[in-house]
């Protein structure tokens, strides 16, 4: 799952435009969505954020995913009308998506939207989001919609994937600015998934933990028929990590134990998926691209080096689960 970045704009300017658009678009029904935000240890702009998103989407549930519960954060979003789940990271990301989601999907809302406690969204992302969502319905019930996502660190949007192709290749929606593109997978930071979708694809896979979920759910949907889109009609920004760049290379900087889920689950998850398309040849290029960039940008690279090759062979091997639980003393090493 990915970390979006903090808004560049005024954040009085930004809370504003947020607040506007509590009134719906006339084809959307404020009923018919809810969002899933999962936190993490949150920051007090986080909190604030997360109030502006709720005068914008009336049914807001915060997973909490931090491991002990702040009651006193609690308090004030349900003060604010925002339903609060203290999930202690279990299933990590994964696992606060399921308990969102079945919660929402429970009480009746037709589309779930996912986001980042820090996700940038704009004055007209929930309208926006509805109206393509209701153009996707009405070819497939079953669908998930992401946003045109801008990554702040690349500076430039991010590609899409053609489902029809055997070797998918990205294509660059830059100058796209109306209609639903088809992809193989979107982020999930700002995606909706239909209940439909939801009840045919299943759970995220919380023995993923973090790192490849929404990618691994994209590729499912994908196979089961399940209509993954992009609108490029609305924006996110997102920015991933502290980015480092050195010549060539250029590295999120995540920690250690991170790179092994990233490591572990991009080879479960293209293996996984080889009969369908031709990815599992970016297995190895994909691992050796993450150690140059520990190795040229980072610190901390033993850690990391090891970790991404204990994620390897774990992957390769369809050993998943937690970190910790499969090596505990490697992990402990890693934690960083």
């Amino acid at each position: 799952m990915s970390e979006a970045g903090l808004p560049a704009a005024d954040d009085r300017d930004a809370a504003s435009a947020l607040a506007a658009s509590a009134t719906p678009d006339p084809q959307s029904d404020p009923d018919a969505f809810g969002a899933v935000v999962v936190l993490w240890q949150p920051q007090p702009e986080h909190v604030e954020h997360l109030e502006r998103v709720r005068a914008a989407c009336r049914h807001l549930i915060a997973v909490d995913n931090s491991p002990s519960a702040d009651a006193a954060l609690h308090a004030r979003l349900r003060a604010h009308g925002i339903e609060v789940r203290h999930n202690a990271n279990r299933g990590g990301i994964s696992g606060a998506y399921n308990v969102g989601a079945r919660a929402l999907f429970d009480a009746g809302r037709r589309v779930v939207f996912l986001l980042d406690q820090d996700s940038q969204l704009g004055a007209d992302f929930f309208p926006g989001m509805m109206r393509a969502c209701a153009r996707a319905q009405s070819e497939n019930e079953a669908f998930i919609v992401g946003p045109k996502v801008f990554e702040v660190n690349l500076g430039r949007y991010l590609p899409v994937f053609s489902p029809q192709a055997r070797l998918p290749k990205p294509e660059r929606i830059d100058e796209r600015s109306e209609g639903l593109v088809p992809t193989l997978f979107v982020i999930s930071s700002g995606s909706a998934l239909s209940a439909a979708a939801f009840a045919r694809i299943g759970e995220f896979r919380e023995d993923y933990f973090i790192e490849y979920v929404d990618i691994e759910y994209g590729l499912r949907a994908t196979r089961n028929g399940v209509p993954v889109l992009v609108n490029t009609e609305v924006e996110l920004r997102q920015q991933v990590g502290q980015y480092v760049k050195r010549g060539i290379f250029s590295t999120s900087n995540h920690v250690a134990w991170r790179r092994y889920y990233a490591s572990r689950n991009a080879v479960h998850a293209l293996r996984s998926n080889a009969s369908r398309w031709s990815i599992h040849w970016l297995i190895e290029l994909l691992t050796l691209h993450q150690v140059a960039c520990v190795l040229v940008c980072e610190q901390h690279k033993l850690r990391k080096v090891v970790a991404i090759a204990v994620g390897y062979f774990d992957g390769l091997f369809g050993k998943l689960g937690t970190f910790e639980q499969r090596h505990p003393r490697v992990a402990a090493f890693c934690k960083h």
